[in-house]
């Protein structure tokens, strides 16, 4: 028997909704919702602009309203990454504002695919207040069949497999203990345990190890979700007295795989029921697989008691993204892009955004929709305008020091021949540019570079700013590394 990959969205479910269950109680009617979320579409395209707003929120559509949570529906996997990854804050902030009239407050925005809202495409949608199409349907059974084929795909990215995944330094432990995992014909580690901080991959190996899993093993059944969506399952159990039904479903996995465990923290309830399957599903040898964005003994608001079981097995920390996986990544992404995008720009990126990954890629998506809606040329010019709001982020003091530092690297020559007396060519353009850009880049005088660079005459600098501002006239690969010492050095 092909076993199914389960995945913990109610609407990817066969099982009905409660919230379209007639007896709910529905925040407000469907003109009321449909009026608020006009005015949150024209508030967002002012706070994110023409372009974002038409590739990403305005496709969206209103599913539901219900208990402080407003559920849009998006037409793809891609549109649902998006918009929950880089805008669901904002669209929250908005959101709250807007219903007033509708709702007391609005706590969380969930954005799921249009296509698994248990309705084709093409058919009439309905809003919370709308009645469902059956009665029965108002205490779902947690265990109601569903079909492998709708649960397969559901929630998992088929971009997030181990193929696609950059392997560096800081992440290549995780990365090897996730590959084993998935691998094994047997219980490798128990838990597997993954942490890192935003951004940093660690969602992708988990989609990775489930898509790996069914493709070489498909009897086993797996069942990957989010802690916050355990816990949501766990109160609805308890709201239709299904519990029975619900600890089933959990405890018949063969592996189950819980992302951002954080979230559980400090709802006492939910730990409980978490630590009763975590040890049912450890004592039958079952695998668990776990991430969070601290390690087991840092997770504050956590039972003692379920931190010392998550830290039983195998622990793997990711490390944030070094400038070589930085540049990896952005090459790997590079190479499937749809137009062409500079080495140079490329390089730039790698060095100016180092904060996570997530918010790399999420740089390079905005410069390649850039490129393709509005058909300007990628330049590191264009990539500085465009990302100006992330670059500040990591813009620091520009000193003679880092100019002498990035110039060195750049041409590859030791950080010592700014200094020395030597008038080779190849050490003697280097540090042209090097006093150029210092004095362009900073407020110091010429007899003050001239200290900086092993005493030398304030004419040798003057000198040097002259030359090489003809050279930038005229020969464009000078001009062009100009530009891009400039944009790394943080101007």
């Amino acid at each position: 028997m092909t076993g199914d990959l389960m995945h913990n969205s109610d609407h990817a479910s066969g099982d009905s909704q409660p919230s379209r269950d007639p007896a709910a109680q529905p925040d407000g009617s469907d003109s009321r919702i449909e009026a608020c979320w006009g005015r949150v579409n024209q508030r967002m395209r002012k706070d994110i602009g023409d372009a974002a707003w038409r590739s990403w929120i305005k496709p969206l559509r209103v599913s539901r309203l219900e208990d402080g949570t407003l559920t849009l529906e998006a037409d793809s996997t891609l549109a649902r990454e998006r918009v929950s990854s880089q805008y669901a804050d904002r669209l929250r902030v908005i959101s709250a504002a807007e219903f007033g009239d509708v709702v007391s407050t609005i706590r969380h925005i969930e954005v799921r695919l249009a296509s698994v809202v248990g309705r084709p495409t093409n058919a009439p949608r309905r809003l919370s207040g709308q009645a469902a199409t059956s009665p029965a349907s108002a205490a779902p059974s947690m265990a109601t069949p569903r079909d492998p084929k709708d649960e397969a795909t559901a929630g998992l990215d088929p971009r997030y497999t181990f193929a696609n995944f950059v392997v560096g330094k800081p992440n290549e432990l995780a990365f090897a203990v996730a590959r084993r995992a998935a691998e094994s014909t047997h219980v490798a580690f128990n838990p597997l345990f993954l942490y890192g901080g935003v951004g940093l991959g660690k969602t992708h190996l988990m989609h990775a190890i489930a898509w790996h899993i069914r493709a070489q093993n498909p009897s086993r059944k797996v069942m990957y979700l989010s802690a916050e969506k355990f816990m949501y399952r766990f109160v609805r159990a308890l709201r239709f007295r299904d519990t029975m039904s619900f600890k089933e479903q959990f405890r018949s996995v063969d592996v189950l795989m819980i992302d951002d465990v954080q979230f559980i923290s400090g709802k006492d309830s939910t730990q409980e029921e978490f630590f009763h399957t975590f040890n049912a599903l450890v004592e039958d040898g079952r695998q668990v697989i776990i991430s969070a964005d601290k390690s087991p003994t840092d997770l504050e608001g956590m039972e003692e008691r379920l931190r010392s079981r998550l830290g039983w097995g195998m622990v793997a920390d990711i490390h944030p993204a070094d400038y070589e996986l930085r540049l990896g990544i952005l090459q790997s992404k590079a190479e499937k892009a749809p137009v062409d995008i500079p080495d140079k720009v490329l390089e730039f990126m790698a060095h100016r955004i180092v904060s996570n990954v997530r918010e790399l890629e999420g740089a390079l998506n905005r410069i390649l929709a850039h490129a393709m809606l509005v058909g300007r040329a990628i330049t590191i010019d264009s990539t500085a305008e465009l990302l100006a709001d992330l670059l500040r982020a990591s813009s620091r003091q520009v000193s003679v020091d880092a100019i002498q530092k990035q110039v060195a690297a750049h041409y590859g020559v030791r950080l010592s021949e700014m200094f020395s007396a030597r008038r080779s060519r190849d050490i003697a353009r280097p540090r042209q540019i090097a006093m150029y850009l210092a004095k362009n880049l900073t407020s110091l005088s010429y007899p003050d570079i001239g200290r900086q660079f092993g005493g030398r005459d304030h004419t040798t600098v003057m000198h040097a700013v002259k030359t090489i501002e003809n050279l930038a006239n005229n020969d464009a690969r000078i001009n062009e590394d100009l530009t891009l010492l400039k944009s790394l050095i943080g101007s």
